[in-house]
Protein backbone atom coordinates (compact mmCIF):
# COMPACT_ATOMS: atom_id res chain seq x y z
CA UNK A 1 0.00 0.00 0.00
CA UNK A 2 0.67 3.50 -0.47
CA UNK A 3 1.68 5.32 3.42
CA UNK A 4 3.56 8.83 3.57
CA UNK A 5 6.05 7.49 6.43
CA UNK A 6 8.15 10.46 8.17
CA UNK A 7 11.96 9.55 7.96
CA UNK A 8 13.40 12.29 10.03
CA UNK A 9 12.48 15.58 11.27
CA UNK A 10 10.93 17.61 7.91
CA UNK A 11 11.65 14.57 5.69
CA UNK A 12 8.24 12.75 5.02
CA UNK A 13 7.87 10.65 2.03
CA UNK A 14 5.51 8.85 -0.09
CA UNK A 15 6.72 5.45 -0.69
CA UNK A 16 4.71 2.03 -0.78
CA UNK A 17 5.14 -0.14 2.60
CA UNK A 18 3.68 -3.45 2.84
CA UNK A 19 -0.19 -4.14 3.46
CA UNK A 20 -0.39 -5.11 7.96
CA UNK A 21 -1.79 -7.84 8.79
CA UNK A 22 -4.55 -8.82 10.64
CA UNK A 23 -4.79 -11.22 13.83
CA UNK A 24 -7.79 -12.39 15.07
CA UNK A 25 -8.49 -9.45 17.26
CA UNK A 26 -7.42 -6.82 15.19
CA UNK A 27 -9.29 -4.64 12.26
CA UNK A 28 -8.06 -3.29 9.11
CA UNK A 29 -9.62 -0.11 7.72
CA UNK A 30 -9.34 1.73 3.97
CA UNK A 31 -8.87 4.86 4.94
CA UNK A 32 -11.14 7.51 2.84
CA UNK A 33 -10.21 10.76 5.39
CA UNK A 34 -7.41 11.99 7.42
CA UNK A 35 -7.56 15.76 8.87
CA UNK A 36 -3.84 17.24 10.06
CA UNK A 37 -3.58 17.96 13.47
CA UNK A 38 -0.95 20.99 14.71
CA UNK A 39 0.33 17.76 16.73
CA UNK A 40 1.14 16.35 13.18
CA UNK A 41 2.70 19.59 12.09
CA UNK A 42 4.85 19.50 15.84
CA UNK A 43 5.72 15.86 15.04
CA UNK A 44 6.66 16.83 12.07
CA UNK A 45 9.16 19.64 12.79
CA UNK A 46 10.32 18.30 16.32
CA UNK A 47 9.14 15.00 16.74
CA UNK A 48 7.67 13.77 19.71
CA UNK A 49 8.70 11.03 22.60
CA UNK A 50 5.96 8.99 22.12
CA UNK A 51 6.75 8.89 18.11
CA UNK A 52 9.53 6.97 17.42
CA UNK A 53 11.03 7.50 13.71
CA UNK A 54 9.90 6.30 10.71
CA UNK A 55 6.62 6.13 11.21
CA UNK A 56 2.88 6.79 9.92
CA UNK A 57 1.06 9.85 11.12
CA UNK A 58 -2.65 10.89 11.27
CA UNK A 59 -5.28 10.27 13.92
CA UNK A 60 -8.21 12.22 12.75
CA UNK A 61 -9.36 9.58 10.01
CA UNK A 62 -12.66 7.72 8.79
CA UNK A 63 -13.19 4.93 6.43
CA UNK A 64 -14.60 1.53 6.13
CA UNK A 65 -13.56 -1.66 7.37
CA UNK A 66 -11.84 -4.01 4.49
CA UNK A 67 -10.89 -6.78 7.08
CA UNK A 68 -11.93 -8.49 10.86
CA UNK A 69 -10.00 -10.71 12.85
CA UNK A 70 -12.52 -13.84 13.92
CA UNK A 71 -12.92 -12.67 17.47
CA UNK A 72 -14.20 -9.04 16.71
CA UNK A 73 -17.66 -9.19 17.16
CA UNK A 74 -18.80 -5.56 17.27
CA UNK A 75 -17.67 -4.82 13.27
CA UNK A 76 -18.00 -6.64 10.39
CA UNK A 77 -16.70 -5.73 6.93
CA UNK A 78 -18.25 -2.72 5.01
CA UNK A 79 -18.58 -0.64 8.09
CA UNK A 80 -18.09 3.04 7.81
CA UNK A 81 -16.09 3.87 10.84
CA UNK A 82 -14.61 6.88 12.28
CA UNK A 83 -11.19 6.95 14.69
CA UNK A 84 -10.03 9.25 17.94
CA UNK A 85 -6.65 9.17 18.61
CA UNK A 86 -6.19 8.63 22.23
CA UNK A 87 -6.06 4.54 23.18
CA UNK A 88 -6.92 3.62 26.76
CA UNK A 89 -4.69 0.27 27.74
CA UNK A 90 -8.31 -0.59 29.83
CA UNK A 91 -5.78 -2.01 32.89
CA UNK A 92 -4.46 0.64 34.54
CA UNK A 93 -5.62 2.83 37.24
CA UNK A 94 -6.75 6.04 34.94
CA UNK A 95 -8.26 3.76 32.65
CA UNK A 96 -10.24 1.77 35.22
CA UNK A 97 -11.46 4.93 36.55
CA UNK A 98 -12.79 5.78 33.04
CA UNK A 99 -10.10 8.63 32.43
CA UNK A 100 -7.97 6.72 30.12
CA UNK A 101 -7.01 9.81 28.42
CA UNK A 102 -4.85 10.14 31.49
CA UNK A 103 -3.47 6.45 31.00
CA UNK A 104 0.69 6.67 32.11
CA UNK A 105 1.25 4.56 29.01
CA UNK A 106 -0.13 7.29 26.66
CA UNK A 107 -1.23 5.50 23.29
CA UNK A 108 -2.36 6.97 20.40
CA UNK A 109 -2.89 6.23 16.82
CA UNK A 110 -0.60 8.07 14.62
CA UNK A 111 1.80 8.09 18.18
CA UNK A 112 3.05 4.80 18.97
CA UNK A 113 0.56 2.96 16.37
CA UNK A 114 1.07 3.51 12.74
CA UNK A 115 -1.82 6.50 11.40
CA UNK A 116 -3.90 6.91 9.10
CA UNK A 117 -1.10 8.76 5.99
CA UNK A 118 -1.95 5.83 4.48
CA UNK A 119 -4.35 3.69 1.90
CA UNK A 120 -4.80 1.31 4.72
CA UNK A 121 -4.40 1.41 9.15
CA UNK A 122 -4.58 -1.64 10.97
CA UNK A 123 -6.28 -0.86 14.47
CA UNK A 124 -4.80 -3.52 17.05
CA UNK A 125 -6.86 -5.42 20.00
CA UNK A 126 -6.32 -2.48 22.15
CA UNK A 127 -7.47 -0.20 19.92
CA UNK A 128 -10.66 -2.67 18.80
CA UNK A 129 -10.79 -3.19 23.24
CA UNK A 130 -10.63 -0.48 24.43
CA UNK A 131 -10.39 2.53 21.96
CA UNK A 132 -12.46 5.66 20.09
CA UNK A 133 -13.80 3.29 16.51
CA UNK A 134 -17.59 4.27 16.32
CA UNK A 135 -19.67 3.62 13.41
CA UNK A 136 -20.66 6.55 11.65
CA UNK A 137 -24.05 6.88 9.44
CA UNK A 138 -24.64 7.04 5.65
CA UNK A 139 -25.38 10.53 5.65
CA UNK A 140 -22.22 11.82 7.16
CA UNK A 141 -19.40 12.09 4.61
CA UNK A 142 -15.65 10.53 5.31
CA UNK A 143 -14.76 13.80 5.78
CA UNK A 144 -16.67 15.35 8.06
CA UNK A 145 -16.39 11.98 10.54
CA UNK A 146 -12.34 12.21 10.51
CA UNK A 147 -13.04 15.75 12.16
CA UNK A 148 -15.08 13.93 14.73
CA UNK A 149 -11.58 13.59 16.77
CA UNK A 150 -10.99 17.11 17.26
CA UNK A 151 -14.31 17.51 18.34
CA UNK A 152 -14.23 15.11 20.87
CA UNK A 153 -10.70 16.73 22.57
CA UNK A 154 -13.18 20.32 22.71
CA UNK A 155 -16.14 17.79 24.38
CA UNK A 156 -13.76 17.11 26.94
CA UNK A 157 -11.85 20.57 27.36
CA UNK A 158 -15.29 22.14 28.26
CA UNK A 159 -16.54 19.49 30.06
CA UNK A 160 -13.80 19.89 32.32
CA UNK A 161 -14.22 23.66 32.17
CA UNK A 162 -17.68 23.31 33.74
CA UNK A 163 -19.16 25.25 31.09
CA UNK A 164 -23.10 26.17 32.28
CA UNK A 165 -25.82 28.46 31.69
CA UNK A 166 -25.38 32.37 31.60
CA UNK A 167 -21.30 31.85 31.20
CA UNK A 168 -19.12 34.23 29.82
CA UNK A 169 -15.96 32.70 27.79
CA UNK A 170 -13.29 33.89 26.22
CA UNK A 171 -11.52 31.63 23.50
CA UNK A 172 -8.22 32.77 23.12
CA UNK A 173 -7.14 31.16 19.38
CA UNK A 174 -9.44 31.01 16.10
CA UNK A 175 -7.85 28.14 14.10
CA UNK A 176 -10.91 25.41 13.83
CA UNK A 177 -10.50 23.74 17.20
CA UNK A 178 -10.86 27.39 18.62
CA UNK A 179 -14.53 27.98 16.58
CA UNK A 180 -15.67 24.26 17.73
CA UNK A 181 -15.02 25.85 21.40
CA UNK A 182 -16.60 28.32 20.37
CA UNK A 183 -19.76 26.55 18.85
CA UNK A 184 -20.15 24.15 21.66
CA UNK A 185 -19.59 26.76 24.37
CA UNK A 186 -22.76 27.87 23.64
CA UNK A 187 -24.54 25.03 23.40
CA UNK A 188 -23.89 24.14 26.86
CA UNK A 189 -25.66 27.54 28.08
CA UNK A 190 -22.82 29.75 27.63
CA UNK A 191 -24.76 33.32 26.66
CA UNK A 192 -21.56 35.58 25.58
CA UNK A 193 -18.70 34.03 23.77
CA UNK A 194 -15.60 35.99 23.07
CA UNK A 195 -13.29 34.85 20.52
CA UNK A 196 -9.56 36.60 20.42
CA UNK A 197 -7.09 36.09 17.94
CA UNK A 198 -3.97 38.06 16.53
CA UNK A 199 -4.63 37.82 13.23
CA UNK A 200 -7.09 39.73 11.56
CA UNK A 201 -7.53 37.39 8.70
CA UNK A 202 -8.20 34.55 10.64
CA UNK A 203 -10.50 36.37 12.98
CA UNK A 204 -12.32 37.74 9.83
CA UNK A 205 -12.92 33.66 8.50
CA UNK A 206 -13.97 32.83 11.99
CA UNK A 207 -16.98 35.19 12.34
CA UNK A 208 -19.12 32.23 10.34
CA UNK A 209 -19.39 30.43 13.83
CA UNK A 210 -21.48 32.84 15.96
CA UNK A 211 -19.27 34.27 18.53
CA UNK A 212 -20.59 37.11 20.17
CA UNK A 213 -17.74 39.38 20.12
CA UNK A 214 -14.53 39.76 18.28
CA UNK A 215 -11.21 41.02 19.78
CA UNK A 216 -8.20 41.32 17.61
CA UNK A 217 -5.49 41.12 20.23
CA UNK A 218 -2.63 42.36 17.66
CA UNK A 219 -5.21 45.92 16.85
CA UNK A 220 -6.47 46.79 20.43
CA UNK A 221 -5.92 45.71 24.22
CA UNK A 222 -7.59 42.31 24.65
CA UNK A 223 -7.58 42.20 28.15
CA UNK A 224 -9.30 45.67 28.43
CA UNK A 225 -11.56 44.63 25.75
CA UNK A 226 -12.76 41.44 27.43
CA UNK A 227 -13.53 44.08 30.97
CA UNK A 228 -15.67 45.82 28.68
CA UNK A 229 -17.52 43.30 26.99
CA UNK A 230 -18.06 41.50 31.00
CA UNK A 231 -19.27 44.55 32.63
CA UNK A 232 -15.90 44.85 34.43
CA UNK A 233 -15.65 41.75 35.54
CA UNK A 234 -14.16 39.57 33.82
CA UNK A 235 -14.96 35.79 32.20
CA UNK A 236 -15.94 32.67 34.14
CA UNK A 237 -14.36 30.72 31.68
CA UNK A 238 -11.11 31.33 29.30
CA UNK A 239 -9.80 28.84 27.60
CA UNK A 240 -6.42 28.85 25.63
CA UNK A 241 -6.85 27.31 22.10
CA UNK A 242 -3.30 28.15 20.52
CA UNK A 243 0.64 27.16 21.25
CA UNK A 244 1.15 30.41 22.55
CA UNK A 245 2.65 31.50 26.38
CA UNK A 246 1.40 34.90 26.10
CA UNK A 247 -2.03 33.34 25.83
CA UNK A 248 -1.90 31.69 28.84
CA UNK A 249 -0.67 34.87 30.53
CA UNK A 250 -3.50 36.99 29.31
CA UNK A 251 -6.06 34.64 30.33
CA UNK A 252 -5.28 34.71 34.11
CA UNK A 253 -5.68 38.24 33.46
CA UNK A 254 -9.24 38.08 31.81
CA UNK A 255 -10.76 36.02 34.56
CA UNK A 256 -13.58 36.92 36.74
CA UNK A 257 -13.21 35.70 40.26
CA UNK A 258 -13.44 32.18 40.81
CA UNK A 259 -13.60 31.37 36.99
CA UNK A 260 -12.17 28.73 35.67
CA UNK A 261 -9.11 29.14 33.20
CA UNK A 262 -8.50 25.96 30.84
CA UNK A 263 -4.90 25.64 28.86
CA UNK A 264 -6.29 23.76 26.22
CA UNK A 265 -3.18 24.77 23.62
CA UNK A 266 0.05 22.68 24.41
CA UNK A 267 3.54 24.96 24.41
CA UNK A 268 6.00 24.29 21.95
CA UNK A 269 8.97 22.41 23.82
CA UNK A 270 10.95 25.30 25.00
CA UNK A 271 8.63 27.44 25.57
CA UNK A 272 6.56 25.82 28.37
CA UNK A 273 8.18 27.59 31.20
CA UNK A 274 5.28 30.39 31.52
CA UNK A 275 5.64 33.11 34.17
CA UNK A 276 2.27 33.77 35.79
CA UNK A 277 1.78 36.16 38.64
CA UNK A 278 0.04 33.56 41.19
CA UNK A 279 -1.15 36.16 43.63
CA UNK A 280 -4.03 36.56 40.51
CA UNK A 281 -4.87 32.87 41.07
CA UNK A 282 -4.42 33.48 45.17
CA UNK A 283 -7.06 36.43 45.44
CA UNK A 284 -9.77 35.74 42.71
CA UNK A 285 -9.52 32.40 43.91
CA UNK A 286 -9.08 31.02 40.43
CA UNK A 287 -9.64 27.29 39.15
CA UNK A 288 -6.36 26.85 36.60
CA UNK A 289 -6.14 23.41 34.99
CA UNK A 290 -5.41 21.22 31.25
CA UNK A 291 -7.32 19.28 28.44
CA UNK A 292 -5.69 16.78 27.08
CA UNK A 293 -7.41 14.27 24.44
CA UNK A 294 -10.20 12.87 24.75
CA UNK A 295 -12.34 9.74 25.85
CA UNK A 296 -13.74 7.22 23.40
CA UNK A 297 -17.40 8.44 24.60
CA UNK A 298 -16.40 12.18 23.71
CA UNK A 299 -15.98 10.73 20.40
CA UNK A 300 -18.95 9.08 20.56
CA UNK A 301 -20.77 12.22 21.56
CA UNK A 302 -19.09 14.31 18.26
CA UNK A 303 -20.22 11.75 16.31
CA UNK A 304 -23.52 11.90 17.41
CA UNK A 305 -23.36 15.99 17.58
CA UNK A 306 -22.62 15.76 13.73
CA UNK A 307 -24.77 13.32 12.83
CA UNK A 308 -28.02 15.66 14.30
CA UNK A 309 -26.44 18.74 12.36
CA UNK A 310 -26.13 20.88 15.50
CA UNK A 311 -22.54 21.50 14.01
CA UNK A 312 -22.05 21.56 10.20
CA UNK A 313 -18.62 20.20 10.03
CA UNK A 314 -18.34 20.99 6.42
CA UNK A 315 -17.99 24.64 7.51
CA UNK A 316 -14.43 22.91 8.78
CA UNK A 317 -12.93 22.57 5.51
CA UNK A 318 -10.77 24.58 3.63
CA UNK A 319 -8.80 22.54 1.92
CA UNK A 320 -8.49 19.00 0.75
CA UNK A 321 -5.29 17.13 -0.84
CA UNK A 322 -4.27 13.77 -2.08
CA UNK A 323 -1.86 11.48 -0.40
CA UNK A 324 0.47 11.91 -2.82
CA UNK A 325 0.38 15.28 -2.18
CA UNK A 326 0.75 15.13 1.89
CA UNK A 327 3.49 17.71 2.17
CA UNK A 328 2.04 20.24 0.08
CA UNK A 329 -1.34 19.75 2.67
CA UNK A 330 1.19 20.25 5.78
CA UNK A 331 2.67 23.35 4.54
CA UNK A 332 -1.12 24.43 3.96
CA UNK A 333 -2.10 23.73 7.34
CA UNK A 334 0.92 25.66 8.70
CA UNK A 335 0.34 28.44 6.89
CA UNK A 336 -3.32 29.05 8.68
CA UNK A 337 -4.63 30.23 5.53
CA UNK A 338 -7.87 28.01 6.27
CA UNK A 339 -9.31 25.90 8.21
CA UNK A 340 -9.12 22.01 8.15
CA UNK A 341 -7.00 20.60 5.80
CA UNK A 342 -7.74 17.03 4.57
CA UNK A 343 -5.95 14.10 2.90
CA UNK A 344 -7.73 11.73 0.83
CA UNK A 345 -5.60 8.64 0.17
Amino acid sequence: MKAAVLHALDHMVIEEVALPSIDDDSILMKVEAVGICGSDIRIYHHGNSRVELPQILGHESSGRIAAVGANVTKFKVGDRISLGADVPCGECVFCEAGIGNNCQINYAMGYQFAGSFADYVLLNKMMVNFGPIHKIPDHISHEEAALAEPLACVLNALELSSIKLGDSVVVIGAGPIGCMLVEVAKMMGATKVILVQRSRPRLEMAKQFGAHAYICSNEENAIERVFEETGGLGADVVITSNPSPEAQVDAIHMAKNRARVNFFGGLPKGKSLVTLDTNIIHYKELFVHGAHGSLPSHHQKAIDLIASGAIDMKKYISHTFPLDSINEAIQTAESHVGMRVIVKP
